[in-house]
C-alpha cells in the first residue's frame, strides 16, 4: 500500500491576546491508497487547522507533512486533491453545469466529452436536472449535491470533505456514502471530519480521535468499540446449540457478556458449530464521550 497523506509529529501554535494557544500537538497519522480516514472530536479540537495544514493555508507549522510523497508546501503535491469545506462556497450567478466546467479547468483537465462527463457527475449526485439553474436558486442540499459533483469531476486521488452530509435529507445521505464507497473500491482515499458518528461508524476504515489538539487514538471504528464494549452480539450456525434468537433455520444470535465470550465461543467450536460474526453492542458516539471524560 502506497502513503497518500502522512503526518508526521505536527504541532501549529496560535498566539491569542498574548497567549499561546497550542492548537495541534505532535500529531502523527497516515492514509493509504484506497482508505476512508474520519477525523473526530469537538469544536475546537484542532480539526480545521490539520485540513489547513494539510492545503498549505496554514504553512507556519513545526513537523513534516507530505502528500503523495512530496512535501505538502508544494502546490505540485496538491494535483489530484481535492477538497469540499463544510459550506460551500459556489459562484451564486453560475449555474451547477457551469460550476463542474470551472473545476476542469482550474485542474488544466481537457476532455473532448466535457459536456457529458460533467453531466454524469451531475446525475450520479441527483442534480442533472437542475444543470442550468442559478446556484442562488437551489435547495442548501442540491447546493451540497453540485460541491461534491464538483469535487468528483477533476477524478482526485484524495478527497478531503468537511461534513461532506451536511444539508443532505436521508436518501441524499445514502446515495452519496454510495458513491463514496465505490470511489474508494476504485482505489481513491478519503481524508473527512463529521459530527454524525454515525457517518463514521459507516464510511470509515479508520478513525483519528483528536481532543485540545491531541491524536488520542488511530483505530477502525469497529475495533475500538470492542476495546469499550462490555456486551458482544454472536451470530452462528450450529445444529445443537440453539441459544438466542433464530435468525433462520439453523442460524441463530445470542448476546454474550465480555467476561463470558471466551468460554462461549470455546463451547462452539466444541459443538463444531460456525461463527458467522461477532459484533460489539456499543457506539461509537458512546465511546466518543468517554473518551471525553478520560482525557477532557
Amino acid at each position: 500500500m502506497t502513503s497518500i497523506l502522512e503526518f508526521t509529529s505536527v504541532s501549529k501554535t496560535y498566539s491569542k491576546r498574548g497567549q499561546a494557544l497550542q492548537a495541534l500537538d505532535s500529531v502523527s497519522f497516515s492514509i493509504e491508497e484506497g482508505e476512508v480516514f474520519g477525523f473526530v472530536g469537538p469544536n475546537g479540537a484542532g480539526k480545521s487547522t490539520t485540513i489547513k495544514i494539510l492545503l498549505d493555508i496554514i504553512s507556519d507549522y513545526d513537523g513534516d507533512v507530505k502528500l503523495f510523497g512530496q512535501s505538502a508546501r508544494q502546490a505540485s503535491s496538491r494535483q489530484f486533491v481535492a477538497y469540499l469545506p463544510e459550506a460551500a462556497a459556489l459562484y451564486e450567478q453560475f449555474t451547477p453545469l457551469d460550476i463542474l466546467k470551472t473545476a476542469l479547468r482550474m485542474y488544466g483537465i481537457k476532455r473532448a466529452d466535457e459536456l457529458d462527463w460533467c453531466m454524469y457527475w451531475l446525475e450520479r449526485f441527483s442534480v442533472a436536472g437542475n444543470a442550468k439553474r442559478k446556484i442562488r436558486q437551489l435547495s442548501k442540499g442540491n447546493v451540497q449535491r453540485v460541491a461534491l459533483a464538483h469535487a468528483m469531476v477533476v477524478e482526485p486521488k484524495l478527497l478531503v470533505l468537511d461534513e461532506p452530509l451536511s444539508g443532505l435529507d436521508p436518501v441524499g445521505r445514502k446515495d452519496v456514502v454510495d458513491i463514496l464507497q465505490e470511489y474508494k473500491q476504485q482505489g481513491g482515499a478519503i481524508f473527512f471530519t463529521s459530527h454524525v458518528l454515525h457517518d463514521v461508524e459507516r464510511i470509515a476504515d479508520r478513525f483519528g480521535f483528536i481532543n485540545q489538539g491531541r491524536l488520542l487514538t488511530t483505530q477502525s471504528p469497529r475495533d475500538l468499540m470492542a476495546e469499550h464494549a462490555k456486551e458482544f452480539l454472536v451470530r452462528y450456525q450450529s445444529d445443537s446449540i440453539t441459544e438466542g434468537q433464530a435468525v433462520r433455520p439453523g442460524e441463530y444470535e445470542v448476546q454474550v457478556s465480555q467476561q463470558d465470550l471466551p468460554q462461549w465461543l470455546g463451547r462452539l467450536n466444541g459443538e463444531q458449530g460456525q461463527l458467522l460474526e461477532v459484533k460489539p453492542l456499543v457506539s461509537l458516539e458512546a465511546v466518543f464521550f468517554k473518551m471525553l471524560e478520560q482525557h477532557g
